[in-house]
């Protein structure tokens, strides 16, 4: 009894629009999501980046450390540290 009422002219136009106008916001409710997404992998990806550079540092640190007590305090005794 209803399907007849979407065939004719003006509710048939008016549901057309809503339809577009529900696509359209669907669409950009997306694209926000998604950016929201890709924000939040760039972040990761920055503090994943900065954590590596400490670990690298702190790597280069331990390989140049004293091989023992006596070469260390032989070190300090000279101001190299």
């Amino acid at each position: 009894m209803i399907g007849w009422l979407f065939t004719r002219g003006p509710a048939r136009k008016a549901l057309g629009l809503i339809l577009g106008a529900a696509t359209t916001l669907l669409f950009l409710l997306n694209l926000r999501r998604a950016g929201e997404r890709a924000g939040r992998a760039a972040e990761r990806l920055e503090a994943r980046e900065r954590n590596h550079a400490i670990h690298r540092q702190m790597l280069d640190a331990a390989s140049r450390r004293p091989p023992d007590r006596d070469a260390l305090a032989e070190r300090l005794r000279d101001g190299r540290f």
